[in-house]
């Protein structure tokens, strides 16, 4: 198993403790692209094609709803990736 996906299987199982270190990881890993919006935004946001999630950078953990928001859109996006 690789380390990616331990890490995603790891987000899955404890979605209420993930630092934003990990879910940039496993969304980069996962083809996604991160920006930044200017002027000392907080938020970062991931797009893949049509999708497309916005993430607050906060410390200790990202909150819980944005960490499920990003496993769909993972799942998402390897369901597209299947079928492509």
């Amino acid at each position: 198993m690789s380390k990616a996906k331990k890490l995603l299987d790891k987000i899955r199982n404890n979605p209420k403790a993930v630092p934003f270190d990990d879910l940039d990881k496993v969304l980069l890993g996962c083809g996604f692209t991160r920006r930044q919006a200017g002027s000392g935004s907080s938020h970062y946001y991931y797009t893949l094609g049509a999708l497309t999630l916005s993430v607050p950078y906060k410390r200790p953990y990202v909150r819980e709803v944005y960490v499920r928001q990003a496993l769909d859109l993972i799942d998402q996006a390897i369901d597209a990736e299947g079928e492509a």
